[in-house]
C-alpha cells in the first residue's frame, strides 16, 4: 500500500466555493486535484524522510499533503494571499508544514531553507520557469533536484537536444538534466486548462556546465543570439551585442563556429568556448 493512499482527493472547485474565492486567470492559477498525477510529483521527487522540500505555489494544498507526508519539512511559498485561507485548512493535519506569503523571486532562499541539498517542487506558469529555475540556482544553499509541473510543450522545449535548443533550454540544461517523468492531462486540473502539462525533473550538476565566471557572459551572449532567431549567428550577434559584424565574424571564427550557424544549432561546449574567447577580448 502507498504511502499515500489515506490522502482523500481534493475538491478544487467546492473549497473554492467555500471561501468565496476563483481562480485567479492573472496567476495563472490551475488547481492539480488528480489524486493519481499528485502522487507522480511526489514519487519523481524522490524524497527522503530527512529531507527539506521547497514548493512553490501550493495553491489550495492538494500537493503539499503529499510532500509532507515523505519529508522532514515543507516550506510552501504561496504569491496569492486569498488562498492562505483555504491552504492552511487543507493542510492543518500537517505540522511540518510552514507556510510563506510572497513571491518567490523576491525573496531570500537562505531566509527560508538552511539545508543544503534541498528539494524544490512547483507548479508554475511556464513564463516564469526560466526566472525560478536561475533564482534557486544562483542563490544558496543550492536544491539537488527541481520536480516542475509545467505546459508539456514547455517541458519538450526545455528537453530538447543540440540542434534544437532554445533560449529556455539553454538556460535550464546548464545547470542541471532536464528529463520528463509524466504526462498529466488538462482534465486533472480545476479549472480545466487549454493545454496538457508535464512533470520535469531536472538534476542539478555539482557545478554548472559553464564555469561561475562566465555565467553572466553566457546569458548575455544566447539571449543575443535568439534575439534574432531567423538570422545567422553573425548578424544576431552582432545586433544584440551592439558589436560591429566583423568584429562579431572574427569572435565566431576565433571560436572555430561557422558564422552562418543558427543560435538553435549550437551546443552548450560551443556557447562556452564562444564565452571563453569573448571574454579573452
Amino acid at each position: 500500500m502507498s504511502r499515500y493512499s489515506a490522502i482523500q482527493p481534493l475538491n478544487a472547485a467546492a473549497l473554492l466555493k467555500r471561501y468565496s474565492l476563483r481562480a485567479d486567470k492573472r496567476l495563472g492559477q490551475n488547481f492539480l486535484q488528480d489524486s493519481f498525477a499528485l502522487e507522480k510529483i511526489a514519487l519523481a521527487a524522490e524524497i527522503h524522510a530527512d529531507d527539506s522540500v521547497l514548493e512553490i505555489g501550493p495553491g489550495l494544498g492538494s500537493l503539499t499533503r503529499y510532500l509532507a507526508a515523505s519529508a522532514q519539512k515543507v516550506i510552501a511559498v504561496e504569491l496569492d494571499p486569498d488562498l492562505l485561507g483555504p491552504l492552511k485548512t487543507v493542510i492543518a493535519a500537517h505540522q511540518n508544514v510552514r507556510v510563506v506569503q510572497g513571491d518567490i523571486l523576491e525573496l531570500n532562499i537562505s531566509e527560508l531553507i538552511d539545508q543544503p541539498d534541498y528539494l524544490a517542487v512547483a507548479n508554475i506558469p511556464y513564463n516564469i520557469t526560466s526566472a525560478i529555475i536561475r533564482h534557486l540556482l544562483e542563490s544558496q544553499p543550492k536544491p539537488r533536484r527541481l520536480v516542475l509541473t509545467v505546459q508539456k510543450e514547455v517541458a519538450e522545449r526545455i528537453c530538447a537536444k543540440a540542434g534544437d535548443l532554445s533560449l529556455l533550454a539553454l538556460s535550464v540544461q546548464v545547470y542541471g538534466k532536464p528529463q520528463i517523468i509524466a504526462r498529466i492531462a488538462a482534465e486533472a486540473f480545476f479549472p480545466t486548462p487549454k493545454v496538457d502539462s508535464a512533470v520535469l525533473r531536472i538534476d542539478i550538476y555539482p557545478d554548472p556546465l559553464i564555469p561561475q565566471q562566465l555565467l553572466q557572459t553566457f546569458f548575455k551572449f544566447i539571449k543575443a543570439g535568439f534575439g534574432q532567431k531567423r538570422k545567422t549567428l553573425r548578424n544576431s550577434l552582432s545586433a544584440g551585442l551592439h558589436i560591429p559584424s566583423a568584429q562579431t565574424e572574427s569572435l565566431l571564427m576565433n571560436a572555430g563556429i561557422d558564422p552562418k550557424r543558427r543560435a538553435e544549432t549550437l551546443s552548450i561546449q560551443e556557447w562556452r568556448t564562444l564565452c571563453e574567447r569573448g571574454e579573452s577580448k
